[in-house]
């Protein structure tokens, strides 16, 4: 049984990660109301930009199209690109994305399919090299940035680009985790290269139109699919900050419930234990007077 001093020691310790956790929810808080502004401002755009691409597909053939939205022609080598924080302290956050797309990789791999996995992040980084150590072909770090630009977004579609004008990969997959609320964040796969063109309802609609294009549709296209990547993978990034944000938020107000109700668990036994030993004291003073 752990002496009174110890008891007093281990409930000051467990008060001062109290503190710790319930300013660590804090601040969640406060980042969290920016980064599902920035988060919920992305998705129009993202939306708008795929809207104009599968109007625009419409008026190219197969031969005519960019190699971006055609594609190799082939579907042997997959890349995944796997988006996670920087940063753990978030709850399930970086492990549903991890496993998310672990198990994509694997069901690839029981086809046949050769697997490469570029890491945004170094927690997905952490918990995939454990087990695809020899597919990872390279890690974006993003702990020194401050505030999640197009930049970023840029920096990562330039090395994809790269990697596919070199032949290197077939489909391009990026994964994240969409922002649902505080206590939702749901790992989501999209699919790059090729470009997955899907037309929406309002679009189909208008379908019947006929549109003449200037330029051509084809050199729209080639502009625009790169710059669609682009915006796809700045959505992601900012959807994951926003998650991360929610996720620390409901992990940090776990945390300090717990420690209060740790707290309240070690102030008992340390009263307990104090009244024993009050008691046994003074049990010995009376036996001590009554022997006089």
């Amino acid at each position: 049984m752990p002496s009174l001093k110890d008891l007093k020691n281990r409930i000051a310790s467990v008060k001062a990660t109290q503190k710790i956790t319930k300013a660590m929810q804090m601040v969640a808080a406060a980042k969290l109301r920016r980064a599902q502004e920035a988060a919920e401002a992305a998705r129009p755009y993202s939306e708008r930009m795929a809207s104009v691409m599968a109007n625009i597909s419409g008026a190219v053939s197969g031969d005519d199209a960019p190699r971006l939205m055609a594609g190799t022609g082939k579907d042997d080598v997959h890349l995944l690109v796997v988006c996670t924080a920087e940063r753990g302290l978030c709850g399930g956050f970086n492990t549903q994305i991890a496993r998310f797309a672990r198990l994509h990789a694997k069901e690839l791999q029981s086809q046949g399919k050769e697997v490469k996995i570029l890491c945004v992040g170094k927690k997905g980084y952490d918990q995939l090299k454990r087990e695809f150590e020899s597919a990872i072909i390279d890690r974006v770090d993003l702990r020194e940035v401050k505030n999640i630009g197009f930049a970023n977004a840029e920096d990562i579609a330039n090395r994809i680009s790269t990697l596919f004008n070199a032949g290197e990969f077939d489909v391009c997959t990026l994964f994240f985790s969409e922002f649902k609320s505080v206590i939702s964040q749901v790992p989501t796969a999209q699919q790059l290269i090729p470009a997955k063109i899907e037309a929406s309802e309002e679009d189909a609609q208008g379908s019947d139109a006929a549109y003449d294009y200037e330029p051509d549709a084809n050199e729209i296209l080639e502009d625009i699919i790169p710059r669609n990547i682009k915006v796809q993978i700045l959505r992601a990034l900012l959807e994951n900050v926003a998650g991360e944000m929610g996720a620390k938020m409901s992990a940090m107000d776990n945390a300090t419930r717990n420690a209060g109700e740790m707290i309240d668990k070690l102030t008992m036994s340390y009263n307990r234990q104090r009244q024993a030993q009050i008691t046994k004291e003074l049990i010995e003073i009376i036996s001590g007077a009554e022997a006089l």
